[in-house]
């Protein structure tokens, strides 16, 4: 295995995910000495850590304006995502010719704006999972089977005092009474809405959220085009999908934190956060009678968006305890770290 492969398999283990916990160099190249095959010099290792901290494929990214590497969560899967945020209005290219910078620019706020949105979804209660691999596997399509986001709402949770918790007699209860213990919203996202793709954006919501209890586009810029305003009012009212602007235009985006900060605010700086925008609720969703379960479980032996998504889930019922997706993922890989250390 060549160095650049023992470190995308090492870094994982050694960088943190907060920038703000960010490992200097000469302190990492000491990390993974350890753990390498083979003895390697620490300028190569200085020079792979900068080369590959500019690939978004690699899990290595530099701190902005300072110093140290943090993991990075902003990867090739996710910037695909993120690129479904934006049309060709607002950077996408789509339909019109953008310069790099641009394009760059619309990137940036999309990866903001997902970001804020996920730290919202857990403020309010909800637990928020990301569908990031789904735009690099086929793109056009799945942006009529996939939302950008799910938010879980467990029924059986409560409150312990450090936060919320399984309630297992709750879950037990569900159980008996053939019902779900939870409930699923499913989310698409844009940073902006126009005439000339609007239709398009509500119908996309509308697809890929019909196996959810409800489904809900969140738009980062305030609507304020009065024919725009109708006509997500008229849709909604048919339909039964909601509608939420964050009230965010992209200079105020501009300013806000990189997104990997966002990610990782405690829940006091995410508080003071909440002065930039908004909330407003155009549309209210009409809830379903309950989720398809079964769609989640058969698009999971094809999509491995839909197959992390029911691993989280069914873990949680099985072991009885509400944990983050995040925690699931972090969970599943010191698993597959164990397998490799053990083989």
């Amino acid at each position: 295995m060549n160095l650049r492969d023992q470190l995308k398999e090492i870094l994982p283990d050694i960088l943190p995910r907060n920038p703000a916990q960010a490992i200097k160099g000469t302190e990492l190249i000491d990390l993974v000495k350890n753990r390498l095959k083979q003895d390697y010099s620490d300028a190569t290792l200085r020079y792979h850590f900068s080369i590959m901290s500019c690939d978004p494929s690699s899990p290595i990214a530099k701190v902005e304006q300072g110093q140290g590497y943090y993991l990075r969560t902003a990867t090739m899967h996710t910037m695909n995502s993120a690129r479904n945020l934006f049309r060709s209005g607002d950077g996408s290219g789509e339909g019109g010719t953008v310069s790099s910078a641009e394009y760059s620019l619309a990137m940036e706020r999309a990866s903001k704006f997902r970001a804020l949105v996920h730290r919202y979804l857990e403020s309010v209660g909800q637990y928020p999972f990301v569908f990031a691999e789904s735009f690099s596997l086929d793109a056009g399509a799945n942006r009529w089977r996939v939302p950008d986001l799910a938010a879980i709402e467990w029924l059986t949770s409560e409150s312990d005092g450090d936060g919320p918790v399984m309630d297992k007699r709750k879950l037990e209860v569900s159980r008996r009474m053939g019902e779900s213990p939870l409930r699923v919203d499913a989310v698409k996202l844009r940073l902006e809405l126009g005439q000339a793709s609007l239709l398009e954006d509500l119908y996309q919501c509308l697809s890929s959220s019909e196996w959810a209890n409800t489904g809900e586009l969140v738009i980062a810029a305030p609507v304020k085009d009065e024919a725009i305003a109708r006509e997500l009012g008229r849709f909604a009212a048919r339909y039964g999908i909601g509608v939420v602007s964050f009230g965010l235009p992209g200079d105020v985006l501009d300013d806000l934190p990189e997104s990997a900060v966002i990610e990782n605010l405690s829940e006091r700086e995410f508080e003071s956060l909440k002065k930039f925008f908004s909330v407003h609720r155009i549309a209210v969703p009409a809830e379903r009678r309950g989720h398809d379960w079964q769609h989640v479980v058969e698009s999971a032996a094809e999509n491995p968006d839909f197959a992390r998504l029911e691993g989280w889930i069914s873990r949680c019922v099985l072991e009885e305890r509400i944990i983050t997706a995040r925690e699931f993922e972090d969970l599943d890989r010191s698993a597959a770290k164990a397998s490799r250390d053990v083989a």
